[in-house]
């Protein structure tokens, strides 16, 4: 049997909060166990590690994770959530409190990238942006 990958997150002793932080945002989450060391939750059925490693490693940009959203709702409800204590940043980027760098994204983005005669007018829109705002995508 193949099993799956999943991501390791090091926090300079945040795991446990971190883990508690991304479980009362998402919904279908859980943390399934909890050591001194190590704290495993699972997000949307995706398992995650978080690891209580020191101060010797930071998050950076080069890794992130997506949120698609399907509503403007979904969009100002991540996040709000995840810039709280963070930081925003541009086209639907941010970090979270803890420094892990999130892409919250709504799914129509696809569709208007893919359409030759607005995916310049849509690309200029985003990159103003901090938050997508559905309505103005749609509009470019």
């Amino acid at each position: 049997m193949i099993k799956p990958i999943y991501p390791c997150l090091w926090f300079n002793g945040q795991a446990k909060a971190a883990a508690e932080f991304y479980c009362s945002i998402f919904k279908n989450s859980k943390i399934m166990a909890d050591t001194p060391m190590v704290v495993t939750f699972e997000i949307n059925g995706t398992k995650f590690m978080g690891l209580n490693g020191g101060p010797h490693f930071k998050f950076n940009e080069a890794v992130s994770f997506v949120v698609d959203c399907e509503t403007q709702d979904e969009i100002d409800y991540y996040w709000g959530k995840l810039t709280e204590g963070g930081q925003e940043s541009r086209c639907g980027w941010l970090k979270d409190k803890f420094g892990v760098s999130w892409q919250i994204v709504p799914t129509v983005l696809q569709q208007l990238l893919s359409d030759p005669t607005r995916a310049e007018r849509v690309s200029k829109a985003f990159m103003q942006m901090n938050k997508f705002d559905i309505e103005k995508l749609k509009q470019a």
